[in-house]
């Protein structure tokens, strides 16, 4: 089965939109470690049903603000709704780099009051983007969290490469929060360069 979402955004004069799909997949121990939108895997009619049941959920519970709705979709295409997420995720990124909007700032603006800054109709998406975790764990022991002090670090740029990330030199890793210490994303004109980008960067991480 793979695991796919749909993000959704709703504000409080009715108008609910949504901004396409990512697919979480590729997880480890139920934590998503790699999302990507567009999902490879989903046809064009499955994409629109996804969007349409995940605004359907959206308006019924009388939601506002920004959520994600999750569902299974099996082999044969055929989708489970799985629950959900009354917040913005850690692979938001993805979607704001496909479709050019930040999130986090359509979130205060709608829980301001204000409506949203944009329409369905408005909304066109571009490219490709692929988000993958970086996490503080040894690979060696069951990847259990890594801690320490982070003596050096060289992170990766370059154009479509882009890294959400809380750690600096000479900051400590502690055992007592969780092991993500950033999230880098790269976006392509396709899923081929996007993944080309993806693995130069982790590569120059």
């Amino acid at each position: 089965p793979h695991h796919i979402e749909i993000q959704v955004f709703a504000d409080q004069c009715g108008n609910v939109v949504t901004l396409g799909e990512r697919e979480c997949s590729v997880q480890r121990r139920y934590q998503k470690i790699i999302e990507e939108s567009p999902s490879p895997f989903i046809s064009d009619e499955l994409r629109k049903n996804l969007q349409n049941t995940a605004a359907d959920i959206t308006r019924n519970c009388d939601y506002q603000g920004a959520g994600t709705v999750e569902f299974l979709v099996d082999k044969y295409q055929q989708f489970y709704f799985l629950e959900m997420n009354t917040r913005l995720q850690v692979e938001h990124p993805v979607t704001e780099m496909v479709f050019g909007v930040d999130l986090v700032k359509e979130q205060i603006r709608v829980a301001s009051g204000e409506s949203l800054s944009f329409s369905q109709k408005e909304l066109k998406s571009s490219g490709h983007a692929i988000e993958c975790r970086i996490y503080a764990e040894d690979g060696a022991l069951d990847f259990a969290p890594s801690i320490g002090l982070v003596e050096s670090m060289e992170t990766p740029n370059g154009p479509g490469v882009r890294l959400d990330d809380g750690i600096r030199e000479g900051q400590e890793v502690s055992p007592y929060y969780d092991p993500l210490l950033g999230k880098l994303i790269t976006w392509g004109t396709n899923r081929q360069e996007s993944m080309a980008r993806m693995i130069r960067a982790l590569e120059e991480f």
